[in-house]
């Protein structure tokens, strides 16, 4: 009897960590973050809990749902990469079936969340990036280097949302919040993709912009966008949401982050993409804090 129970619990965390790998929870919850950060930057003091836990759990939701259509489309590629082999669905440990039914119960409960309990036009933005994430984004990675620019679509779409739902607006500053986060992804993107190139390529996925992939034009694009952050990043400013503590802080991130990326560009080697990749992980949180704390 007492081995049955064990053996049953077993199943029951392998089960549970299946579900966390085919919603991606980590990274789910970094995204739902930024979405939090919007809200807070946008509602300042007059904060509403009950929104944003709506926020939360609904984003949570519909992100978790973006990212087992993701599996479920990609299951077969998945197999041949080191970095998604072991996959629930890609493994068959979770039938597609059982992987459908998840993400339409997390993808529709998600949007209503966002829709009901906060405005329609969140619900609208959630439903987008749902979709564009999961049948744009995704089947055009083994087509073009522009699912890049597709995916960062969805991809900026959560501190704007955040603003939404705060606000039930879209004013210049969800606008600039979506810049920040639209243009931060290349770099980002660019640097993870030039790390795992080899493991891309046994999938058949274009992502790097050069046709030639790991050289020096794939290189000094991404120097270009991460000097077009530093503009973008001080805008706020100039809309009188922040202070000019939140431009000496943005210009001095920025600088940082535009010199990772000469240092990559000029070695061209994967140790620098890395640090240029671990770099842009902090950067996006520390502007986002930083205006937060200058809008307080």
């Amino acid at each position: 009897m007492e081995k049955s129970i064990v053996i049953s619990r077993v199943g029951i965390r392998a089960k549970l960590h299946d579900y966390h790998q085919l919603a991606k929870t980590r990274l789910t919850i970094t995204v739902v973050l930024s979405a939090i950060f919007g809200f807070l930057i946008a509602a300042g003091a007059e904060t509403n809990m009950n929104h944003i836990w709506a926020l939360a759990i609904g984003g949570f939701l519909v992100v978790a749902s973006s990212n087992g259509l993701n599996q479920i489309i990609e299951r077969d590629y998945d197999k041949l990469m080191v970095r998604t082999n072991n996959r629930p669905v890609a493994t068959q440990r979770m039938t597609v079936t059982e992987a459908a039914v998840f993400c339409i119960i997390t993808g529709v409960l998600g949007v209503y969340i966002l829709g009901h309990f906060l405005n329609q036009l969140s619900g609208w933005l959630g439903l987008f990036s749902l979709l564009s994430y999961a049948f744009l984004y995704t089947p055009l990675k083994r087509i073009s280097p522009i699912a890049v620019f597709v995916g960062a679509f969805p991809g900026a779409i959560p501190p704007l949302l955040g603003w939404t739902a705060a606000t039930g607006n879209i004013t210049a500053g969800a606008w600039t919040l979506f810049a920040l986060q639209f243009i931060w992804q290349f770099p980002h993107f660019w640097s993870i993709a030039w790390i795992l190139d080899d493991d891309y390529k046994r999938a058949g996925y274009r992502l790097l912009p050069s046709k030639s992939g790991k050289d020096r034009k794939s290189a000094v694009l991404t120097i270009w966008y991460i000097f077009i952050l530093i503009p973008v990043s001080v805008i706020p400013y100039f809309l009188g949401i922040t202070s000019w503590i939140s431009v000496i802080v943005a210009v001095l991130a920025g600088s940082v982050f535009l010199w990772q990326g000469i240092k990559f560009y000029r070695s061209c080697d994967t140790k620098d993409a890395k640090k240029l990749m671990f770099y842009s992980i902090i950067y996006n949180p520390l502007i986002l804090l930083t205006y937060l704390l200058d809008k307080i």
